[in-house]
């Protein structure tokens, strides 16, 4: 299997780890955050989600490895099913096949760049700051917002943190496999892992009060969006075929796009009518 099949095959269990961990955190928020076992499952299946999702990064870019990451809603969304012992609609069907549709695309049209994926020191402080001051930027929103809102935007934060992390670990990655321990930058690293925290504790926040649709939603939208951006202007990440392909990479995320938040919305729509995400009775 060559380096893209590993790249999909860790990220696609990285998703099915994460989806497990996001129920988790849903049933640790409706519990008032009590209960150690829950936070145990919680943080167990998100450290299993982090260091497949690391693994990948190796083997992939970051555009591909965080695309795949949508994929996290999609497995969600069965497991509340089997929670709830109901069935998935013909509509959460379309709409995960449309995400599945996107992201195939994506993959087709992904080239790894030729050199190594790192960062200098000024490059690390930079990027640092400007998320530093987006999850600031959404915390303040946060306080002032109504409920659903105040989902949304921990959740963008948490999002956003997250893809900076991918961003820096593939950084680390890239500067332990060429020059060893000595090249890692103590910053970058250091970052890496208060970054995955950060994330971790603002999407635990952002699912209290607000179920499981919206703020997942929005966690799997900002997250490869926000990496792929920062892999394309700091590592040279690309797509095929020029403007053709920018183009089609385009009319992918959208398709994706569409089809996460189509599946968010009929989830948010059953849960308020008493019923698990995307099924019927």
């Amino acid at each position: 299997m060559g380096s893209l099949g590993w790249a999909v095959a860790l990220s696609v269990l990285s998703a099915a780890s994460y989806a497990g961990a996001a129920v988790a955190q849903e049933r640790l928020a409706g519990s008032g955050h009590r209960g150690r076992s829950r936070w145990a499952v919680a943080l167990l299946l998100t450290g299993a989600g982090a260091t497949l999702h690391l693994v990948a990064l190796n083997f992939g870019t970051v555009a591909v490895v965080q695309a795949l990451g949508t994929l996290t809603l999609l497995f969600a969304l069965p497991i509340e099913v089997v929670r709830y012992r109901t069935r998935i609609s013909p509509a959460s069907w379309r709409d995960a096949g449309l995400t599945v549709a996107g992201l195939a695309l994506i993959l087709s049209l992904s080239v790894k760049p030729d050199g190594p994926a790192l960062l200098s020191d000024t490059a690390v402080r930079g990027l640092a700051l400007i998320t530093a001051g987006t999850v600031l930027a959404c915390a303040v929103g946060a306080r002032r917002a109504a409920p659903p809102w105040r989902a949304v935007l921990l959740a963008a934060a948490s999002g956003t943190v997250f893809g900076i992390a991918s961003v820096l670990s593939k950084a680390v990655l890239a500067a332990f496999t060429t020059g060893g321990p000595g090249a890692v930058s103590v910053s970058a690293a250091v970052l890496v892992v208060g970054f995955a925290v950060s994330g971790y504790l603002l999407g635990q926040l952002s699912y209290r009060g607000a179920g499981l649709a919206a703020p997942l939603a929005t966690v799997s939208v900002t997250n490869p969006l926000v990496a792929a951006v920062a892999g394309m202007v700091l590592f040279g990440e690309g797509i095929r075929s020029g403007a053709a392909g920018a183009v089609l990479a385009a009319v992918a995320a959208l398709v994706t796009g569409w089809g996460v938040i189509g599946l968010a919305r009929r989830s948010a729509e059953s849960s308020s009518a008493g019923v698990p995400a995307g099924s019927k009775r």
